[in-house]
């Protein structure tokens, strides 16, 4: 018999979150150990032990590890990623630096755009040409493209992004170079766009090319270490990686294309409101992760989180679209919110409070961790105002500063001219109104309203601050899963496999061959039943979705329309006009419609997905744990509030607010005028009166 239990791993900017889970039976067990930003595996690794030691596990009782890390997204904010080069069309050096040619910011002067991760003399040309249908206007010269690489390599550049114009119709020009480089220069990692992003737009496609080059190297360095501390550790189980589109991969495809990784813990945070919004009974959930660093939002319809063709990584200014670089990749729609539990409050230069985006981190991280941060953090306000008790943190296992938080409100109370109590809810309640004020914009643009939505709260600070959030977004309800602290990695957990791929088809509707896209669907699909194989998935259970990047001849965007089981021209259409319908309200009469290109997604569960989550319980008799004052700000006032252990409560239990439900990994704050109850499930659903 195989080993059966899971282990999940994922590494964020303050704490690393593990969890075993046992499919046969539910037990979960929960474990967060701090961060190691100089070597992220060394505190995953020491984490992995302490989960197993609490667990009362052995490593070899481990089938399967599934893994996230913000590595990948790090090197590219901090530019530390390898020295890449990039090889392109004869003309097209500077695509990188001209970008879209559009700022962010019309009237800032002092306007800063994302730096290339491409230097200009790293940008090399090669005498090709393709015409947008892909035949061939410029023979590819081989040897000149070599002497170009070659000056790349003695210059040290140890990754190369090989980006032709419109490769996306005719791959065939980078092939041919990306095999005689790959023959020359054998310890040059080589990242082709029509393998990565073969997608029309000359500069989004260069830019999601040159990310996943920038970071390849890296990744297969970490991965394969992980790989071998894994087996040295004793656990048998395969690694697998947690996808930016909430689904699973093996670990080669995650060595080949990492670019796919860089939102993959926020994804599963994503996909634990899902499962868990599905669990309760809830099918529009507005899932909400505040960790310690961000704060991040995703729409779940039909009990599935949204999923976007595109995002923007490493932006200039975190909350401004436009300011980042473009990756075109299969993603979960994350909207980021807001600031996180180690985010720095401070005056800004006109006098006023700030938050972030500048985080403690790991380390020193948070005033009351008494590691050397000096800095007010959010944190260390929810401290302050009651809603987090010093003496259970984590459990117990973390020791608070109590004094060092003082101290720090003090230096804020100071700077401000106000008491170190009013500061206290200022940064709290900055952070509550900037995330809603967020999420307001964001829900509006997808057409929908915050009322009909439950907001489901996972990450650390998140459950802390879901209640008045929700409050400032007109939501009645909130839920708090069980183990909320570790929702991202419960969800990857409960993760399927996935692959999403894309192929150019630009053509009309009306007269469209559509035979030849059933073909090019045909092709993808085996494409990605391969790539399913390598994770052990079951291929007989998958679920298969087309679609199509569509839009109106003569528009510059398109709108991505789920296709009907049938490829016939009239019930295209009729999707066509639905979707289309659905985003602005009407449709443009006697317009022609026209494809750009196929999209396909299949889905299959994993072994030991799915199933219970059972976390710790106690005795109900001692299920309250006492009384502490707590700040309201709806009651502008402190209260005095009862403190309830989770693992103590019966399900059906009811208990009106206000309340505070402590457990081991977050602590979960509702209101007055407000009655909670425990779902089957183990969630609690927070209704207001």
């Amino acid at each position: 018999m195989s080993a059966p239990l899971s282990l999940g791993i994922d590494i964020g900017g303050t704490f690393t979150d593990l969890v075993i889970h046992d499919p046969r039976t539910g037990r979960a067990v929960i474990w967060k150990e701090s961060t190691t930003p100089d070597d992220p595996a060394r505190g995953a690794l020491e984490g992995t032990r302490r989960v197993l030691e609490k667990a009362g596990a052995k490593p070899q009782d481990i089938g399967r590890v599934v893994h996230a890390t913000t590595l990948f997204t790090n090197a590219l904010i901090e530019r530390k990623g390898a020295k890449t080069g990039l090889l392109t069309t004869a003309g097209f050096g500077d695509a990188l630096e001209i970008a879209r040619e559009r700022k962010y910011e019309l009237y800032d002067l002092f306007i800063e755009m994302p730096k290339p991760l491409v230097p200009r003399p790293w940008r090399r040309e090669a005498k090709e040409r393709l015409a947008p249908d892909g035949t061939v206007e410029v023979a590819l010269d081989v040897d000149a493209a070599l002497a170009e690489v070659a000056h790349l390599v003695e210059q040290g550049v140890e990754s190369l992004a090989i980006c032709f114009l419109h490769s996306y119709a005719n791959a065939a020009h980078e092939r041919a170079i990306g095999a005689a480089v790959a023959e020359r220069f054998q310890n040059l990692s080589i990242s082709l766009s029509s393998d990565i992003a073969p997608e029309i737009r000359e500069y989004p496609r260069a830019s999601t090319t040159v990310a996943n080059a920038y970071v390849r190297p890296l990744a297969e360095i970490y991965l394969e270490r992980l790989e071998q501390a894994l087996r040295t550790e004793g656990i048998p189980g395969g690694l697998f990686l947690m996808l930016s589109n909430g689904g699973l991969t093996h670990v080669s495809e995650a060595k080949r294309a990492p670019v796919q990784l860089l939102e993959s813990g926020p994804a599963a945070g994503a996909l634990a409101g899902a499962w868990f919004g599905r669990n309760a009974g809830l099918e529009r959930v507005l899932a909400f992760d505040m960790g310690g660093t961000t704060a991040k939002l995703a729409l779940v319809d039909d009990g599935e989180p949204l999923v976007a063709w595109g995002f923007e990584a490493a932006r200039e200014k975190r909350f401004l679209r436009g300011s980042g670089l473009p990756i075109q990749i299969a993603t979960v729609e994350l909207i980021e919110i807001g600031a996180g539990g180690g985010s720095i409050a401070h005056r800004s230069d006109l006098g006023t409070l700030n938050v972030g985006p500048e985080s403690s981190g790991a380390q020193p991280g948070p005033a009351c961790y008494g590691r050397g941060g000096t800095e007010a953090t959010v944190t260390d306000a929810d401290l302050t105002l009651g809603y987090l008790n010093a003496d259970f943190f984590l459990g117990g296992a973390m020791k608070i500063d109590a004094v060092a938080t003082s101290a720090a409100f003090g230096k804020l109370a100071g700077a401000l001219g106000v008491e170190p109590g009013r500061a206290a809810f200022g940064v709290h309640d900055v952070v509550n109104e900037n995330m809603a004020g967020a999420a307001r914009v964001a829900i509006a643009e997808r057409g929908r309203v915050p009322s009909e939505y439950a907001l489901l709260a996972t990450g650390g600070a998140g459950p802390v601050h879901a209640w008045h959030v929700a409050r400032k977004l007109g939501v009645s309800r909130v839920v708090c899963p069980p183990g909320a602290g570790a929702g991202s990695t419960i969800g990857m957990l409960m993760a399927p496999a996935r692959v999403d791929r894309v192929a150019s088809f630009t053509t009309a509707l009306a007269g469209a061959d559509l035979a030849a896209a059933g073909r090019i669907f045909a092709g993808l699909e085996k494409e990605s039943l391969d790539l399913l194989h390598l994770t052990g998935a079951d291929v007989a259970g998958r679920t298969v979705r087309r679609l199509a990047d569509m839009r109106y001849i003569g528009q510059g965007s398109e709108i991505t329309v789920v296709l009907p089981p049938e490829l016939t021209e009239g019930a295209v259409k009729v999707a066509f006009e639905a979707a289309y319908k659905a985003l602005f309200a009407r449709v443009p009469p006697g317009a022609a419609i026209q494809f750009v290109a196929l999209r396909l997604s299949v889905s299959a569960p994993m072994p030991g997905t799915g199933g219970e989550l059972e976390l710790p319980r106690h005795a109900s008799d001692n299920a309250l744990k006492g009384t502490r004052p707590v700040f309201f700000p709806d009651e502008g006032k402190t209260l005095p509030t009862r403190v309830w252990d989770r693992y103590a409560l019966e399900p059906g239990v009811s208990i009106d607010g206000p309340a505070v439900f402590e457990e081991n990994e977050s602590t979960f704050i509702v209101g007055p005028n407000a009655t909670a109850r425990l779902l089957p499930d183990g969630s609690i659903l927070a209704e207001a009166n």
